[in-house]
């Protein structure tokens, strides 16, 4: 029987009307059939602070619980200020801490965003990229993925309308299923 591996997905804008909500919607309809997503909530979480390193909050625990009981994590986010969105970068803090129980080593990864601007989140993911380099997450380097989101290609529920937009972000859903399975193969988790 073939295995089942499960994403844990970050969007990394807090907003209701999110567009990287809406690409994390899409690219979950895209996905190869084995793969299963949750989500890894972000909102919730206080500000971190090395002074809870020896008592984390329940929501900073219950991210690090969540993030390890799945196989692999895809970050969907938005670009703020050419870098990464505070409320995702918090939680990346809380996550790789306390210092040795860094949820994200070896932890297959890959990083795409959306904007209406023409660069599409590229700054932004250089940043996150170089995060999760020094949290040594076993990041997919290739395809790249700079979405430039317009309502006439993407619904709210996910669909989207450009048939070279489906087959590129297929591509790279398949491209992120070969990646983990790999990755896995070498450093099996658990």
């Amino acid at each position: 029987m073939p295995r089942t591996y499960t994403v844990g997905y970050f969007v990394g804008s807090l907003s209701s009307t999110s567009i990287n909500r809406v690409l994390s919607k899409a690219l979950i309809g895209l996905a190869p059939d084995d793969l299963e997503f949750v989500e890894l909530p972000i909102g919730n979480l206080p500000l971190y602070s090395p002074d809870f390193d020896a008592d984390y909050p329940p929501e900073a625990a219950a991210l690090k619980a969540s993030i390890g009981a799945v196989d692999a994590v895809l970050f969907v986010s938005p670009e703020y200020n050419r870098s990464i969105p505070g409320a995702l970068k918090n939680a990346i803090d809380w996550a790789s801490r306390p210092w040795g129980q860094n949820s994200f080593d070896h932890m297959p990864a890959a990083v795409i965003g959306a904007s209406i601007g023409q660069i599409g989140t590229a700054v932004g993911q250089q940043s996150l990229r170089a995060v999760l380099s020094f949290c040594n997450a076993r990041q997919m380097t290739s395809p790249e993925a700079y979405i430039h989101f317009s309502p006439d290609v993407f619904t709210p529920d996910g669909t989207v309308h450009d048939a070279s937009t489906a087959d590129f972000l297929r591509a790279f859903m398949t491209e992120f299923h070969d990646h983990l399975v790999r990755v896995l193969t070498v450093l099996p988790r658990g």
